[in-house]
């Protein structure tokens, strides 16, 4: 009993290394441990001559990971933190069980294929899923401090990683089996070692090319509880416009943190907004080849409750949508604009909002953001007035890379991100959200320039390589040129075929695990 309880631990505690500034490395011996238990729980029986029960041990390496690596959440909502711990842990417990289910009863091959398929099927439902998804712990973003590692990631995506971490953990195990033979170890250390040595010869052959774009990031460092209440909003754009004139003027992008805008700003009427003309007025003076990319709330209004999508809410005696948006801006007359379509659940979203529309108490306040909020249809790119194409990620959409590779689809050469990560407070929240960032431009082979409120504001070339960054607490700007890029890596063309396969695999395991059982009760097979 006890050395099961320390094997749990220890899987926690190697699990939740790399999501608390630990290297990724640790990924590779931390499923181990809990394989361990299994087969000892297994092969053995309780007093009655039953099997002795899984489900114990395999929730509580789950839960205690989630709760270990996302209690950060919990300065804005405790409700944040128990229900993606709650999902999160049922969904990694019921892939862990039922490959424990199918390893008592069928030959260990199989078994070991229904587990990396299931939790592979999970981690692509997870991601893909609109209205219940937290996908913080996919285990391939695990490698977001190590990028080096996963240099092939432009072919694969992140779940490429979860793939890789699985299967070794699975030979790990084995060899754990006849640990004094040396041999033994040689198949996990090749597994390990061939991946890593392809990704270090594509890090140092991989040239940039030649294209350049000069882009400054903006950090207001604005308490987004306290201060963007009090402050009235022309005293917060006239901080963020004095930041904004320390950058050069040669930048042609300046980038602004998510919701940095804090106008009601009708899109019908944008051009008519004080905020707007003031930035407009900013460009104008002396500064035509730039464009300022902000955050905003805006609203887009509907004749009737008809015409309106069920996130639309009555405001006024009008039907209308309110989004958190993007917006690019420069001399010209057109202003665009980007809706942010993968939404944070609680704070900008109600899963299955529709039929849940009165449960008030299920949505909270994070940072000026609240209730449920429009989705966007498109993943739009905003092209400079030198012609460049910047497409711009809100916060949490860099979470998701096969959505965050349609910017790129669309046309984007170079991405910006913009957060407000203030809320989460001086943890390990922002920094690994900023680090997640790192993944998506191996992914695309797209720099990326990133604008918070408050955490980490700087640039990501397209080897996942960080510089010019502003820390916790800073009020700066930042400059950088960065590379531009038009070609679609592998991954941007096809998105998670890793997933997908996975998918098809545990359908088609699980067919035959059932095939088994009838051939074997019918002792057609041994």
């Amino acid at each position: 009993m006890k050395r099961r309880i320390l094997c749990v631990a220890l899987s926690v505690v190697l699990l939740s290394l790399p999501w608390l500034g630990g290297s990724a490395l640790t990924l590779f011996v931390a499923f181990a441990p809990l394989l361990w238990v299994q087969n000892d729980l297994a092969e053995a029986v309780n007093r009655k001559g039953r099997p002795r029960k899984l489900w114990p041990y395999a929730v509580a390496t789950f839960a205690l990971w989630w709760l270990a690596t996302v209690w950060w959440v919990g300065f804005a909502a405790v409700i944040g933190v128990v229900a993606a711990t709650l999902v999160g842990t049922v969904l990694m417990s019921a892939a862990f069980l039922i490959y424990h289910a199918v390893w008592r009863r069928a030959k260990r091959p199989l078994a070991y294929t229904v587990l990396v398929a299931a939790w592979l099927a999970y981690e692509y439902i997870y991601l893909h899923n609109d209205q219940i998804s937290f996908p913080w712990l996919v285990i391939g973003n695990g490698f977001a401090q190590d990028v080096r590692l996963v240099q092939w990631y432009e072919y694969t995506g992140a779940l490429g990683g979860s793939l890789w971490v699985l299967v070794v953990n699975l030979l790990v195990f084995e060899a754990s089996k006849r640990w004094r033979e040396w041999r033994s170890w040689i198949a996990p250390a090749t597994a390990i070692v061939l991946p890593a040595v392809l990704s270090w010869i594509i890090y140092v052959t991989y040239k940039e090319p030649t294209g350049k774009i000069e882009i400054s990031v903006v950090q207001p460092n604005v308490d987004p509880y306290h201060a963007k209440f009090r402050v009235s909003q022309y005293r917060q754009l006239t901080l963020l416009l004095d930041l904004m004139r320390e950058s050069p003027r040669s930048a042609q992008v300046i980038v602004a943190p998510e919701t940095a805008v804090d106008e009601y700003c009708w899109e019908e009427y944008l051009n008519e907004l004080e905020s707007m003309n003031r930035i407009r007025d900013f460009v104008r003076d002396g500064r035509e080849g730039t464009m300022v990319v902000t955050g905003a709330m805006t609203y887009v209004p509907y004749e009737s409750e008809e015409e309106a999508p069920f996130t639309a809410r009555m405001r006024g005696g009008q039907w209308l949508d309110r989004y958190n948006s993007a917006l690019g801006i420069d001399t010209s007359r057109h202003i665009r604009v980007h809706h942010k379509a993968k939404l944070v659940i609680g704070a900008e979203m109600t899963p299955y909002y529709q039929f849940l529309k009165n449960v008030k108490f299920l949505t909270v306040d994070l940072g000026g953001v609240s209730g449920q909020l429009g989705y966007g249809d498109v993943r739009q790119v905003f092209t400079t007035p030198s012609g460049v194409r910047v497409g711009p990620a809100i916060c949490y959409e860099a979470i998701y890379g096969e959505y965050y590779t349609e910017f790129v689809r669309n046309g984007a050469e170079v991405m910006c991100v913009i957060s407000n990560d203030g809320w989460w407070r001086d943890t390990p929240g922002y920094r690994y959200l900023f680090a997640y960032s790192r993944l998506r431009a191996v992914e695309t082979r797209r720099s990326i320039a990133r604008s918070a409120n408050t955490g980490i504001s700087g640039f990501i070339d397209q080897r996942g390589d960080t510089s010019g960054k502003l820390g916790w607490n800073v009020r700066d700007v930042s400059t950088q040129s960065l590379a531009t890029n038009d070609r679609l890596t592998f991954y941007t063309r096809y998105g998670d075929l890793i997933g997908r396969i996975g998918c098809y695999v545990f359908i088609l395991s699980m067919l035959y695990f059932m095939a088994y059982r009838i051939k074997r009760r019918s002792h057609i097979v041994d």
